[in-house]
């Protein structure tokens, strides 16, 4: 008969937990180093604090943050403000809609509570867009078509091509000259930070740029007789490959890279193929550029692995296809998976409690 062999952890070196003890807890800071001395998720959080204060604190690294799902909505906004304004965040990489509903906020306009005993018909007709349990009014994404209207009639690139970036750049701009409030692309264009909507069309802004072109178009046509065929043929000068370009030259830059993505989908993909990108250039055109690969990365999203919407996404996964530093060789990583509107302003006000007593 097999007898097991009872170990000692503390003499394997491993490492003891602690019970949480709320009592001594003072700050939010503490709170995450205390359960990260915890387990599940709890744990993850602390882990992910002391990664996101590593590449915070390293000069050399360039922070790209990615952001999906409706987290201006969800008014996570001033945090995102937060972070470019305290230079945290480098580049940011997002969907268009976010920055969209950001856009709607920024101009004064208000989102609010759903009423559950109000009918989806009913919303529609009263001109209410539901986004999960708040709404965003109709009128509101007017405004920002207006908005947007007046940066593409007044704000013309010099080669007359837009971009995501440019376009942001624009209304970042319009927005930083307003002074109306705090907001995203405000932000990011004070503070020298590219805004990247890879998914452009698939967002209101899209929208807004796609039926302006239409409008300039269509200018001295009579409209009401027209087709479908005859009205959506007219496409705006716009070039996502500019965006490519321009993020995969900043990213070769860059001494080190981290990450910090809030869900997923095309932004996290679009920002982490900058690796394999430079891999397969230099492969294909015999070229001898520096490969770049994320050190740091930090993720909060609710989805497990096996639903798909992660597929390729862990950090581990990603190791594979060249896009960060094996573990091995000094990359650090952590991936919480928790709904980002509770993990991510606990994460980020332990953050900025750290970042300020190192700099006392």
């Amino acid at each position: 008969m097999h007898h097991r062999s009872l170990h000692d952890g503390r003499d394997d070196g491993l490492e003891p937990l602690e019970s949480l003890s709320l009592e001594n807890v003072s700050s939010f800071a503490g709170l995450l180093r205390a359960m990260s001395k915890t387990a599940f998720s709890g744990r993850e959080l602390g882990r992910a604090l002391d990664v996101l204060l590593t590449m915070s604190q390293d000069e050399n690294c360039h922070v790209v943050l990615t952001l999906s799902g409706a987290m201006t909505v969800a008014k996570q906004g001033r945090i995102i403000c937060d972070l470019i304004d305290r230079g945290i965040v480098d580049s940011v990489v997002s969907t268009g809609a976010l920055m969209a509903h950001g856009l709607t906020e920024s101009i004064g306009c208000a989102h609010y509570r759903y009423d559950p005993t109000k009918s989806d018909k009913t919303l529609f007709e009263q001109g209410y867009n539901r986004i999960y349990d708040t709404l965003e009014m109709e009128s509101n994404l007017n405004h920002v078509e207006e908005l947007v209207r007046k940066v593409l009639t007044e704000s013309q690139p010099k080669d007359g091509v837009w971009s995501s970036a440019r376009l942001c750049r624009a209304i970042g701009e319009r927005l930083s000259e307003a002074a109306d409030g705090p907001g995203i692309l405000r932000s990011a264009y004070e503070q020298g930070v590219p805004v990247f909507i890879p998914a452009f069309t698939d967002s209101e802004i899209g929208l807004d740029v796609s039926t302006w072109a239409m409008d300039v178009a269509l200018e001295k046509s009579g409209r009401d007789s027209l087709t479908p065929d005859e009205v959506l043929s007219a496409t705006p000068a716009f070039n996502p490959f500019l965006d490519l370009q321009e993020y995969a030259r900043r990213i070769g830059t860059a001494k080190e890279l981290g990450i910090l993505t809030i869900g997923g989908g095309v932004p996290r993909n679009w920002a982490q193929q900058v690796a394999p990108y430079y891999d397969i250039t230099n492969d294909r055109l015999g070229t001898k550029l520096p490969v770049p690969r994320f050190r740091y990365g930090v993720r909060i999203c609710p989805e497990p692995v096996h639903w798909g919407g992660l597929s390729g996404c862990t950090y581990s996964e990603g190791v594979s296809w060249g896009k960060f530093v094996p573990e091995s060789e000094g990359g650090r990583f952590s991936e919480v998976h928790a709904d980002a509107t509770v993990a991510l302003p606990l994460l980020i006000r332990a953050l900025f409690e750290e970042l300020d007593h190192g700099n006392k």
